[in-house]
């Protein structure tokens, strides 16, 4: 009974409950989204330098923005921000389905529209991330973010497969409709949640002042600070590899629409996997060595996709993929939040996201500019080679991640 509680704890809690299932609907209309986006660019332009172009303007709004947003989760009922952005996301979603219907469709509307996106995560994901724990308190607070990492990546497995079917038997608008009306459910639950996450800021300080109390924490604490630079590169040279699965599915292993989404399904379900593991396990002993073992071999699944030309072997190793990188990336979360007071935990989550994925940007342009003049495969593994030092790095400090006690 005991360990049932242990895995079922922030599910037990309503609030939490409503908003996790809302937010599966909601990301696997965004997973949807995101895959049909992918096609189009690279349907209109057969270049993978446009999209990472545009997966570029897609993040590039969290460098600029998100320690904004952390200073602003810090500051204003957390639940009022999240019920914002997610109305204000319908926007781009119906603005892109009509355009892509009237096929009117250009690559400048796609890169406004992308960046409108990417403004709206600057805002949203900070304070969702910090949310977290005013609803299910630190107690329950990895079980929360695994299961939300869950929510996540099982929507990463439905959106891609349903949107590569709808692009290739309907039509790929209708992808950008579906995720119009899913972000519904999510307004619904969250004008209903009880918990506001009322900010911790006491009284108005320059915006220069509040982040440096964010920084300096994270510089100030080598453990923190160790985790967060392998995440940074990362995010820059390792998650990019997704940007290029339409590449890969079209050029590569010649699948087309369907096949991209059985690429980007086999990833998330690795990550969804991952997830799993870590809600149901309820902690993770031995952390370091689990964080170890699953960043290298996610690194080392990336090289190994650059050398498959066969479907079945490809769609494993994405497996692999999103197993590595999300062990990784929740077990990180969860030493980070259980780390950083109260009082700065918008601004330290904010620096979370700018590392995890403020950092794609630069890396999918990066990478797409490389793949133009040395091809995509070998991009790919040069980016590989470089994640799989940041592993070492991160294996060579590991023994300080033990502790949790950092600050």
């Amino acid at each position: 009974m005991n360990s049932e509680k242990k895995v079922l704890s922030a599910l037990r809690i309503g609030d939490f409950r409503n908003f996790w299932v809302s937010q599966v609907i909601s990301l696997s209309g965004t997973w949807m989204q995101h895959v049909a986006i992918g096609w189009l660019v690279y349907e209109m332009t057969s270049s993978p330098l446009y999209l990472g172009l545009t997966m570029m303007v897609l993040s590039a709004p969290i460098m600029v923005f998100t320690l904004i947003g952390g200073i602003f989760a810090d500051r204003h009922p957390k639940r009022n921000i999240l019920i914002g952005t997610q109305v204000m996301s319908i926007v781009p979603a119906i603005t892109l389905a009509v355009l892509t219907d009237l096929q009117i469709i250009e690559l400048w509307h796609i890169f406004l529209i992308v960046f409108m996106i990417g403004t709206l995560n600057a805002f949203d994901i900070p304070a969702r991330q910090s949310f977290f724990v005013e609803m299910v308190g630190k107690s329950n607070l990895l079980n929360a973010i695994a299961l939300n990492s869950a929510a996540f990546n099982g929507a990463r497995v439905l959106g891609p497969l349903f949107a590569g079917l709808i692009i290739s038997r309907i039509n790929i608008e209708t992808c950008f409709y579906i995720n119009g009306l899913s972000f519904a459910p999510a307004i619904l639950v969250m004008m209903n949640i009880k918990t506001r996450g009322t900010g911790k800021v006491v009284g108005r300080r320059s915006i220069i002042s509040e982040l440096g109390e964010g920084i300096s924490f994270i510089c100030g604490n080598i453990p923190i600070r160790t985790v967060f630079i392998t995440i940074a590169l990362i995010s820059l040279f390792g998650i990019p590899y997704s940007s290029f699965l339409p590449v890969i599915a079209e050029d590569i292993l010649n699948t087309g629409a369907e096949g991209l989404g059985r690429l980007g399904g086999a990833s998330g379900a690795g990550a969804l996997i991952a997830a799993l593991i870590i809600a149901l396990k309820g902690t993770i002993r031995r952390r370091a060595a689990y964080m170890s073992i699953a960043i290298m071999g996610g690194s080392l699944s990336i090289f190994a996709l650059t050398f498959s030309d066969i479907e079945i072997i490809s769609l494993l190793v994405l497996v692999i993929t999103g197993f590595g990188i999300v062990s990784y990336l929740a077990n990180a979360n969860n030493f980070i939040q259980q780390s950083v007071p109260d009082s700065i935990r918008g601004r330290v989550m904010s620096a979370y996201i700018l590392v995890f994925l403020g950092m794609s940007p630069v890396g999918n342009l990066l990478v797409g500019y490389l793949a133009e003049f040395i091809g995509t495969m070998n991009a790919l593994r040069v980016s590989s080679v470089v994640c799989i030092a940041a592993s070492f790095y991160f294996i060579k400090n590991s023994e300080m991640v033990e502790s949790r006690n950092v600050h």
